[in-house]
């Protein structure tokens, strides 16, 4: 029996994990960037129903997490900067004790102001009677337009009735601005607390990973390959998923995004796994290809030595001062030399960079930032120029060669072979740390580990 109205919550969005101050010190940090006299105004992500009265896991949304620590559905938060005075408000469900006995209990406003510090808190009815006094004595409004909020219409509705009763004299927001710019960038750097919970995530999936090269064997379908890797998840105490794990073998790793993971696992050919566990609303993100059959054939090594070789130089481009692009262009140099001598491209090497033609073999970029989202937020040029990398910045950096089977002019003994090695770095103050490098990737760890399994 289920409710068909009230989400399960995640029970890994646990704010405890986080201080409580560090939240406090996001929001102060937020507020200080906003315009004098200015209101912000942050819902929490809606619930999305799977099927009938089946949920989805609830994820709060990751900015609204991000400065609330508060994981339950039909929420907003309401930040005000009225001068030197700072107030940040809830509103939240209120306490049901009917409804808790379907799905546990609610913070409720009273909580929220308690527990989690709130200035005020109201329960979410109150929304529509409280949301004219929080738009009137401001000048700015941040709000995200366009994001399918239900508090959209409401808000809109009453800036218009402002404008309707502007010989009053009310004064009320003249200008509406995004809250991404501002938020995201902050989130681009990560702080203590938050490498702090990205290491747990590293250290859940290193050991999901290091299983499923363990227990590998030709025969077993990619989707049981995919149970072991979850199983390892939940025995580590997570039960949520960074993305939809990629568990591709041979020709199926050359889709990129391939879910499907229902294909037997075949003699003679390599296992693609992307797979990442997230903690406490932070992800993982690991790539690492290895043979069925625990040993790389030598057209398997060479092109998998590459890849790697490629890594390793784009891993040696992450340190502050060094542009966003650069361990992209240092993987695709070494990977363009490297089918130039495997014989697979003809030609000059700066002139084969120039005209791309790596392309049809590795046609992603070597990495994307990582932090709350798999995909996380953060702009990747400024001014129109790729960014400086800095302290706290985390991204990954995964290289990639896919050989399509039935690709024209491609040797065969290259054809259905997918390779990509990801790890996840942060930079530091004098060049990077990688965050992932626990996890075995040259030929010889992976033979290794796979022959004591």
């Amino acid at each position: 029996m289920r409710s068909p109205t009230r989400p399960q919550i995640n029970p890994l969005y646990d704010p405890g994990m986080i201080s409580a101050t560090t939240f406090a010190v996001r929001r102060s940090q937020f507020m200080q960037q906003l315009e004098s006299h200015s209101v912000v105004i942050l819902p929490a992500a809606a619930p999305s129903i799977r099927n009938r009265d089946v949920e989805y896991p609830y994820h709060p949304g990751s900015d609204f997490f991000y400065l609330t620590g508060f994981a339950e559905p039909t929420a907003v938060l309401v930040l005000k900067r009225e001068g030197k005075r700072r107030r940040w408000m809830l509103f939240c469900q209120e306490r049901n004790p009917q409804m808790e006995q379907w799905v546990g209990a609610h913070i409720g406003s009273e909580r929220a102001r308690s527990e989690w510090g709130a200035d005020e808190a109201w329960p979410i009815e109150k929304w529509s009677e409280k949301l004219p006094g929080l738009l009137t004595g401001v000048d700015h409004l941040y709000f995200n337009l366009g994001a399918s909020s239900p508090q959209e219409s409401s808000i809109l509705c009453q800036l218009h009735q402002f404008r309707m009763r502007n010989r009053a004299g009310v004064r009320f927001p003249q200008s509406v601005h995004a809250l991404d710019p501002l938020l995201h960038e902050m989130r681009l750097y990560k702080s203590a607390d938050e490498l702090r919970m990205m290491r747990k995530a590293v250290a859940i999936t290193a050991s999901a990973h290091q299983r499923a090269m363990k227990v590998c064997r030709p025969g077993m379908t990619e989707g049981q390959l995919e149970g072991e890797i979850l199983h390892e998840f939940s025995q580590q105490g997570c039960r949520t998923v960074a993305y939809d794990s990629i568990v591709a073998g041979g020709n199926n790793g050359c889709t990129l995004h391939y879910i499907r993971n229902s294909d037997p696992l075949q003699e003679g050919e390599l296992v693609l796994i992307d797979a990442g566990a997230e903690w406490a609303g932070y992800a993982a993100d690991v790539t690492r290809t290895f043979p069925i059959n625990g040993h790389f054939s030598l057209p398997q090594r060479q092109l998998y030595e590459l890849v790697l070789k490629a890594q390793q130089a784009a891993i040696r481009q992450v340190r502050p001062g060094r542009r966003w692009d650069a361990p992209h262009r240092a993987a695709v140099r070494v990977i363009t030399q490297g089918l130039i001598t495997l014989k697979i491209l003809k030609g000059d090497l700066k002139q084969l960079i120039k005209e791309e033609k790596y392309k049809p073999f590795y046609m992603h970029q070597t990495g994307h930032w990582l932090g709350m989202d798999v995909h996380d937020v953060g702009c990747y040029q400024v001014g129109g120029k790729w960014r400086l990398l800095e302290p706290g910045m985390v991204l990954t950096v995964e290289p990639g060669l896919y050989f399509l089977r039935g690709m024209k002019g491609v040797a065969k003994k290259w054809q259905g072979t997918a390779i990509r090695i990801e790890d996840d770095v942060v930079v530091t103050e004098k060049g990077c740390e990688v965050l992932t490098q626990q996890i075995p990737k040259t030929v010889d760890e992976i033979e290794q580990l796979q022959a004591r399994g």
